[in-house]
Protein backbone atom coordinates (compact mmCIF):
# COMPACT_ATOMS: atom_id res chain seq x y z
CA UNK A 1 0.00 0.00 0.00
CA UNK A 2 1.42 3.13 -0.90
CA UNK A 3 0.41 6.71 0.27
CA UNK A 4 0.92 10.24 -1.81
CA UNK A 5 -0.18 12.91 1.14
CA UNK A 6 0.67 16.05 -1.15
CA UNK A 7 1.01 17.46 -4.51
CA UNK A 8 2.77 19.72 -6.35
CA UNK A 9 -0.12 22.71 -6.33
CA UNK A 10 0.38 23.78 -2.56
CA UNK A 11 -3.35 25.13 -2.14
CA UNK A 12 -4.29 21.73 -2.91
CA UNK A 13 -3.60 18.39 -0.73
CA UNK A 14 -4.27 14.89 -2.04
CA UNK A 15 -4.10 11.63 0.01
CA UNK A 16 -4.05 8.59 -1.62
CA UNK A 17 -4.03 5.17 -0.28
CA UNK A 18 -3.35 2.66 -3.37
CA UNK A 19 -4.55 -1.17 -2.58
CA UNK A 20 -1.97 -4.44 -3.80
CA UNK A 21 -4.55 -6.57 -4.66
CA UNK A 22 -8.45 -6.85 -5.48
CA UNK A 23 -10.87 -4.31 -3.52
CA UNK A 24 -12.30 -7.25 -0.81
CA UNK A 25 -16.03 -7.88 -0.33
CA UNK A 26 -17.08 -6.17 3.11
CA UNK A 27 -16.95 -8.41 5.79
CA UNK A 28 -17.59 -7.87 9.99
CA UNK A 29 -13.83 -9.42 10.83
CA UNK A 30 -12.30 -9.15 14.59
CA UNK A 31 -9.30 -10.54 14.70
CA UNK A 32 -8.07 -12.04 18.13
CA UNK A 33 -4.93 -10.16 20.37
CA UNK A 34 -2.86 -11.67 22.54
CA UNK A 35 -4.69 -11.27 25.52
CA UNK A 36 -8.21 -12.68 24.18
CA UNK A 37 -5.95 -15.85 23.71
CA UNK A 38 -8.53 -18.51 25.28
CA UNK A 39 -11.24 -16.58 24.80
CA UNK A 40 -14.90 -18.19 24.19
CA UNK A 41 -15.71 -17.68 20.74
CA UNK A 42 -19.31 -16.82 21.72
CA UNK A 43 -17.93 -14.29 24.43
CA UNK A 44 -15.45 -12.82 22.18
CA UNK A 45 -17.91 -12.35 19.71
CA UNK A 46 -20.66 -10.47 21.43
CA UNK A 47 -17.92 -8.09 23.62
CA UNK A 48 -16.69 -7.60 20.04
CA UNK A 49 -20.00 -6.54 18.28
CA UNK A 50 -20.78 -4.36 21.60
CA UNK A 51 -24.68 -4.26 20.99
CA UNK A 52 -26.78 -4.31 23.80
CA UNK A 53 -29.60 -5.71 21.48
CA UNK A 54 -27.52 -8.52 20.56
CA UNK A 55 -27.05 -11.23 23.56
CA UNK A 56 -24.61 -14.25 24.10
CA UNK A 57 -27.30 -16.69 23.78
CA UNK A 58 -28.11 -14.89 19.87
CA UNK A 59 -24.33 -15.18 18.99
CA UNK A 60 -24.59 -19.23 20.10
CA UNK A 61 -27.27 -19.63 17.15
CA UNK A 62 -25.59 -17.69 15.00
CA UNK A 63 -22.16 -19.74 15.88
CA UNK A 64 -24.85 -22.84 15.36
CA UNK A 65 -25.84 -21.89 12.10
CA UNK A 66 -22.67 -21.08 10.40
CA UNK A 67 -22.68 -16.92 10.42
CA UNK A 68 -19.75 -16.88 12.51
CA UNK A 69 -16.35 -18.53 11.24
CA UNK A 70 -13.06 -18.79 12.41
CA UNK A 71 -9.89 -18.21 9.68
CA UNK A 72 -12.50 -19.54 7.42
CA UNK A 73 -13.83 -22.48 8.88
CA UNK A 74 -16.85 -23.54 11.07
CA UNK A 75 -16.66 -23.61 14.68
CA UNK A 76 -18.82 -24.58 18.19
CA UNK A 77 -19.55 -21.41 20.80
CA UNK A 78 -17.04 -23.44 23.09
CA UNK A 79 -13.98 -23.11 20.45
CA UNK A 80 -10.94 -21.12 22.41
CA UNK A 81 -9.26 -18.34 20.41
CA UNK A 82 -5.72 -18.50 19.57
CA UNK A 83 -3.98 -14.94 19.01
CA UNK A 84 -4.42 -14.11 15.73
CA UNK A 85 -7.70 -15.81 14.92
CA UNK A 86 -9.55 -14.30 12.22
CA UNK A 87 -13.15 -14.33 13.22
CA UNK A 88 -15.83 -13.23 10.40
CA UNK A 89 -18.99 -12.28 11.57
CA UNK A 90 -22.21 -12.06 8.80
CA UNK A 91 -24.90 -10.45 11.04
CA UNK A 92 -28.36 -11.80 9.39
CA UNK A 93 -30.89 -9.39 8.71
CA UNK A 94 -33.39 -8.62 11.46
CA UNK A 95 -36.53 -10.28 11.12
CA UNK A 96 -39.43 -8.10 9.42
CA UNK A 97 -41.40 -5.89 11.97
CA UNK A 98 -44.48 -4.21 11.13
CA UNK A 99 -43.48 -0.51 10.77
CA UNK A 100 -46.40 1.70 13.00
CA UNK A 101 -47.25 4.62 10.90
CA UNK A 102 -46.43 8.00 13.00
CA UNK A 103 -47.58 11.66 12.13
CA UNK A 104 -44.73 13.09 12.32
CA UNK A 105 -44.13 16.18 10.52
CA UNK A 106 -41.29 16.14 7.68
CA UNK A 107 -39.70 19.06 5.68
CA UNK A 108 -40.50 17.69 2.08
CA UNK A 109 -37.84 19.80 -0.41
CA UNK A 110 -39.34 17.67 -3.11
CA UNK A 111 -42.14 15.30 -3.96
CA UNK A 112 -44.21 13.56 -7.22
CA UNK A 113 -45.29 9.92 -7.95
CA UNK A 114 -41.95 8.44 -8.32
CA UNK A 115 -39.99 10.22 -5.26
CA UNK A 116 -39.93 12.30 -2.48
CA UNK A 117 -36.47 14.16 -1.15
CA UNK A 118 -36.62 15.38 2.67
CA UNK A 119 -34.76 17.72 4.61
CA UNK A 120 -33.35 15.66 7.60
CA UNK A 121 -33.69 17.11 11.09
CA UNK A 122 -30.25 16.60 13.23
CA UNK A 123 -30.93 13.57 15.42
CA UNK A 124 -33.36 12.01 13.49
CA UNK A 125 -32.91 8.11 12.62
CA UNK A 126 -33.35 6.99 9.13
CA UNK A 127 -35.11 3.54 9.29
CA UNK A 128 -35.89 1.43 12.35
CA UNK A 129 -33.09 -0.95 14.28
CA UNK A 130 -32.29 -2.20 17.27
CA UNK A 131 -33.16 0.76 20.13
CA UNK A 132 -34.94 2.71 17.44
CA UNK A 133 -38.16 1.05 16.19
CA UNK A 134 -40.18 4.86 16.12
CA UNK A 135 -39.78 8.30 15.62
CA UNK A 136 -37.76 7.51 12.43
CA UNK A 137 -37.94 8.79 9.28
CA UNK A 138 -39.60 5.53 7.64
CA UNK A 139 -42.58 5.85 10.79
CA UNK A 140 -42.93 9.33 8.99
CA UNK A 141 -43.25 8.20 5.69
CA UNK A 142 -45.33 5.37 6.10
CA UNK A 143 -47.95 7.98 7.61
CA UNK A 144 -46.44 10.78 4.78
CA UNK A 145 -46.85 8.52 1.70
CA UNK A 146 -48.36 5.26 2.01
CA UNK A 147 -46.63 3.61 -1.10
CA UNK A 148 -43.28 3.34 -0.72
CA UNK A 149 -40.76 0.65 -2.91
CA UNK A 150 -40.84 -2.62 -1.30
CA UNK A 151 -37.03 -3.57 -2.53
CA UNK A 152 -35.29 -3.18 0.81
CA UNK A 153 -37.95 -5.41 3.19
CA UNK A 154 -40.88 -4.15 5.38
CA UNK A 155 -37.82 -1.92 8.05
CA UNK A 156 -36.33 -0.13 5.02
CA UNK A 157 -39.41 0.78 3.16
CA UNK A 158 -38.70 3.02 -0.31
CA UNK A 159 -34.55 3.94 1.72
CA UNK A 160 -32.19 3.90 -1.01
CA UNK A 161 -29.58 5.41 1.12
CA UNK A 162 -28.98 6.93 4.23
CA UNK A 163 -27.27 9.87 6.25
CA UNK A 164 -26.29 9.16 10.13
CA UNK A 165 -28.78 10.46 12.89
CA UNK A 166 -26.70 13.14 13.89
CA UNK A 167 -25.94 14.58 10.35
CA UNK A 168 -28.72 16.79 8.61
CA UNK A 169 -29.72 17.25 5.22
CA UNK A 170 -30.96 15.82 2.26
CA UNK A 171 -32.44 12.36 1.57
CA UNK A 172 -33.91 10.87 -1.04
CA UNK A 173 -36.39 8.04 -1.52
CA UNK A 174 -37.87 6.04 -3.61
CA UNK A 175 -41.95 5.64 -3.88
CA UNK A 176 -42.17 2.33 -5.72
CA UNK A 177 -39.67 -0.16 -7.37
CA UNK A 178 -39.15 1.33 -10.65
CA UNK A 179 -37.64 4.85 -9.11
CA UNK A 180 -35.45 2.18 -6.45
CA UNK A 181 -33.92 0.32 -9.06
CA UNK A 182 -32.86 3.70 -10.51
CA UNK A 183 -31.79 5.46 -7.62
CA UNK A 184 -29.90 2.64 -6.73
CA UNK A 185 -28.06 2.18 -9.92
CA UNK A 186 -26.73 6.03 -9.95
CA UNK A 187 -25.45 5.57 -6.97
CA UNK A 188 -23.57 2.50 -8.14
CA UNK A 189 -22.72 4.52 -10.81
CA UNK A 190 -21.30 7.32 -8.54
CA UNK A 191 -23.22 9.74 -10.77
CA UNK A 192 -25.89 11.41 -7.43
CA UNK A 193 -24.56 14.88 -6.76
CA UNK A 194 -24.11 14.69 -2.63
CA UNK A 195 -22.73 17.56 -1.25
CA UNK A 196 -21.85 18.07 2.47
CA UNK A 197 -21.31 20.99 4.33
CA UNK A 198 -18.86 20.13 8.06
CA UNK A 199 -17.31 22.39 10.37
CA UNK A 200 -13.68 20.76 11.03
CA UNK A 201 -10.88 21.26 13.95
CA UNK A 202 -8.14 23.61 12.67
CA UNK A 203 -6.88 25.52 9.92
CA UNK A 204 -6.87 23.93 6.52
CA UNK A 205 -4.36 25.01 4.76
CA UNK A 206 -4.85 23.86 1.61
CA UNK A 207 -8.02 25.81 -0.27
CA UNK A 208 -9.31 22.36 -2.12
CA UNK A 209 -8.03 18.66 -2.49
CA UNK A 210 -9.45 14.97 -2.64
CA UNK A 211 -9.10 12.41 -0.15
CA UNK A 212 -8.48 9.07 -1.77
CA UNK A 213 -8.78 6.45 0.77
CA UNK A 214 -10.16 2.74 1.40
CA UNK A 215 -12.63 2.72 4.55
CA UNK A 216 -13.30 -0.32 6.31
CA UNK A 217 -14.52 -1.44 9.87
CA UNK A 218 -11.97 -1.06 12.66
CA UNK A 219 -10.65 -4.44 13.53
CA UNK A 220 -10.91 -3.54 17.44
CA UNK A 221 -13.72 -1.74 17.55
CA UNK A 222 -16.73 -3.27 15.09
CA UNK A 223 -18.49 -0.26 15.78
CA UNK A 224 -16.05 2.68 14.03
CA UNK A 225 -14.40 2.44 10.74
CA UNK A 226 -11.36 3.82 9.77
CA UNK A 227 -8.85 4.08 6.71
CA UNK A 228 -7.07 0.63 6.34
CA UNK A 229 -6.34 -1.75 3.30
CA UNK A 230 -7.83 -4.67 4.93
CA UNK A 231 -11.55 -5.39 4.30
CA UNK A 232 -12.03 -1.88 2.85
CA UNK A 233 -14.04 -0.48 0.35
CA UNK A 234 -12.92 2.36 -1.69
CA UNK A 235 -13.57 5.51 -0.71
CA UNK A 236 -12.87 9.41 -2.30
CA UNK A 237 -14.26 12.85 -1.17
CA UNK A 238 -13.30 16.09 -2.84
CA UNK A 239 -13.17 19.43 -0.50
CA UNK A 240 -13.21 23.06 -0.51
CA UNK A 241 -12.49 25.18 2.15
CA UNK A 242 -15.33 27.98 2.67
CA UNK A 243 -14.18 30.01 5.54
CA UNK A 244 -11.37 30.28 7.95
CA UNK A 245 -12.57 30.23 11.29
CA UNK A 246 -9.40 30.82 13.51
CA UNK A 247 -9.04 26.82 14.70
CA UNK A 248 -11.74 25.87 12.71
CA UNK A 249 -12.47 25.55 8.87
CA UNK A 250 -16.18 25.35 7.12
CA UNK A 251 -15.80 22.83 3.99
CA UNK A 252 -17.86 22.01 1.16
CA UNK A 253 -17.23 18.43 0.76
CA UNK A 254 -18.44 16.49 -2.82
CA UNK A 255 -18.48 12.35 -2.44
CA UNK A 256 -17.81 10.60 -5.37
CA UNK A 257 -18.58 7.40 -3.05
CA UNK A 258 -20.77 6.51 -0.69
CA UNK A 259 -19.24 4.68 2.27
CA UNK A 260 -20.58 4.28 6.03
CA UNK A 261 -18.87 7.06 8.04
CA UNK A 262 -16.89 8.13 4.86
CA UNK A 263 -16.63 11.96 5.33
CA UNK A 264 -15.92 11.48 9.05
CA UNK A 265 -13.31 8.98 8.70
CA UNK A 266 -11.47 10.89 5.86
CA UNK A 267 -11.55 14.55 7.71
CA UNK A 268 -9.98 12.29 10.86
CA UNK A 269 -7.29 10.99 8.35
CA UNK A 270 -6.52 14.15 7.07
CA UNK A 271 -5.93 15.15 10.74
CA UNK A 272 -9.06 17.54 10.75
CA UNK A 273 -11.70 15.73 12.50
CA UNK A 274 -15.51 17.36 12.66
CA UNK A 275 -16.26 19.51 15.11
CA UNK A 276 -19.01 18.20 17.40
CA UNK A 277 -18.49 14.52 16.07
CA UNK A 278 -18.96 12.21 19.54
CA UNK A 279 -17.03 9.55 17.95
CA UNK A 280 -14.38 10.61 15.74
CA UNK A 281 -13.96 13.81 16.67
CA UNK A 282 -11.98 15.45 19.78
CA UNK A 283 -13.17 16.38 23.59
CA UNK A 284 -12.76 19.88 23.12
CA UNK A 285 -15.24 20.97 20.77
CA UNK A 286 -18.16 23.34 19.42
CA UNK A 287 -21.27 23.26 21.78
CA UNK A 288 -23.37 20.91 19.67
CA UNK A 289 -25.31 17.75 19.56
CA UNK A 290 -23.66 15.77 16.96
CA UNK A 291 -21.24 16.33 14.30
CA UNK A 292 -21.66 19.34 12.45
CA UNK A 293 -22.31 17.82 9.18
CA UNK A 294 -25.39 18.83 6.92
CA UNK A 295 -26.03 17.10 3.44
CA UNK A 296 -26.46 20.52 1.51
CA UNK A 297 -26.79 19.61 -2.23
CA UNK A 298 -28.45 16.30 -3.76
CA UNK A 299 -28.67 16.07 -7.19
CA UNK A 300 -30.12 12.83 -9.90
CA UNK A 301 -31.82 11.72 -12.78
CA UNK A 302 -35.81 11.28 -12.52
CA UNK A 303 -36.11 7.55 -12.56
CA UNK A 304 -38.98 8.26 -15.19
CA UNK A 305 -38.34 11.16 -17.16
CA UNK A 306 -34.74 11.11 -16.62
CA UNK A 307 -34.70 14.93 -16.20
CA UNK A 308 -31.69 16.21 -13.83
CA UNK A 309 -32.75 17.16 -10.33
CA UNK A 310 -30.80 19.16 -7.63
CA UNK A 311 -32.17 20.20 -4.59
CA UNK A 312 -30.29 22.38 -1.92
CA UNK A 313 -31.10 22.54 1.73
CA UNK A 314 -30.01 25.73 4.11
CA UNK A 315 -27.40 24.98 6.97
CA UNK A 316 -29.96 23.99 9.77
CA UNK A 317 -30.26 27.05 12.71
CA UNK A 318 -27.89 25.13 15.54
CA UNK A 319 -24.95 24.75 13.15
CA UNK A 320 -25.88 28.01 11.94
CA UNK A 321 -25.31 29.27 15.27
CA UNK A 322 -21.91 27.69 15.81
CA UNK A 323 -20.93 29.31 12.92
CA UNK A 324 -21.98 33.04 13.87
CA UNK A 325 -20.23 32.23 17.56
CA UNK A 326 -16.90 31.60 15.62
CA UNK A 327 -17.28 34.63 13.46
CA UNK A 328 -17.72 37.18 16.42
CA UNK A 329 -14.36 35.65 18.28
Amino acid sequence: MSSNLYNENENEVEVELVLEHDELEEQLTVIASEEQAGERIDKFVTESLNDPAISRTQVQDWIKSGAVTVNGAAVKANYKLNPGDEVAVSVPEPEDAEIVAEAIPLDVVYEDGDVIVINKPRGMVVHPAPGHSSGTVVNALMHHCKDLSGINGMLRPGIVHRIDKDTSGLLMVAKNDLAHLSLAEQLKEHSVTRKYIALVHDNLQHDQGTIDAPVGRDSKDRKMFVVTDRNSKHAVTHFIVMERLNDYTLVELQLETGRTHQIRVHMKYIGHPLAGDPVYGRNKTVALKGQALHAAVIGFSHPRTGEYLEFEAPIPADMEHVLNSLRLR
